[in-house]
């Protein structure tokens, strides 16, 4: 497949401390139009399970929903020159107040190539020791820790009215089919 589309114009529209968006003007056979893209440095999620089987997960409010969601650890990659894993490092400490022993890159992912350029890279964490937790931010600092076992993390994701889908493709990396019926 040959790549007849070429980015003619990039205009800045906004710029924020998360993500920026811009408009690109895409010239394809003769005619040309636009698309408003979302562009972002990039972030990690982390599958934490301790010793216990239990599944480290995050009680955050977020604005978008107005709402808590349930979610795995998480953060932008926004310090230049960090690789993923050392950015999943901090966020685990930051985030849940743990260090892992064993790091497994479990796949990075286009979260949304229709609209944005971001990219997910998940990992899982194993080996788990508590430290002093770290957290950024008023979210962060009102977020609560919630370690639930594995045996009861169907049910406990079944209850939300939606899923993150970080933690719904971390699991079903880790898990196989997670959410099949038995």
């Amino acid at each position: 497949m040959s790549n007849s589309f070429r980015i003619t114009q990039v205009t800045p529209l906004l710029h924020s401390h998360v993500f920026d968006v811009e408009k690109r003007r895409v010239e394809h056979d003769g005619a040309t139009f636009d698309r408003d893209v979302v562009t972002h440095a990039g972030a990690v999620a982390i599958l934490a399970i301790n010793e216990l089987n239990e599944v480290g997960l995050l009680r955050q409010y977020r604005a978008p929903f107005d709402s808590y969601v349930l979610e795995i650890p998480a953060g932008t990659m926004d310090v230049a020159g960090e690789e993923p894993l050392a950015t999943a490092q901090r966020e685990l400490r930051e985030e849940l107040g743990c260090e892992a022993d064993r790091w497994r890159l479990l796949g990075r992912f286009k979260v949304s190539p229709g609209w944005t350029n971001q990219v997910m890279n998940i990992f899982e964490a194993r080996e788990i020791k508590l430290v002093e937790r770290g957290p950024q931010g008023p979210e962060e600092r009102s977020s609560v820790i919630e370690w639930v076992p594995i045996s009861r993390l169907k049910e406990t994701m079944r209850q939300e009215s939606t899923n993150d889908y970080t933690l719904t493709v971390a699991l079903h990396r880790v898990f196989g089919t997670f959410f099949d019926d038995d």
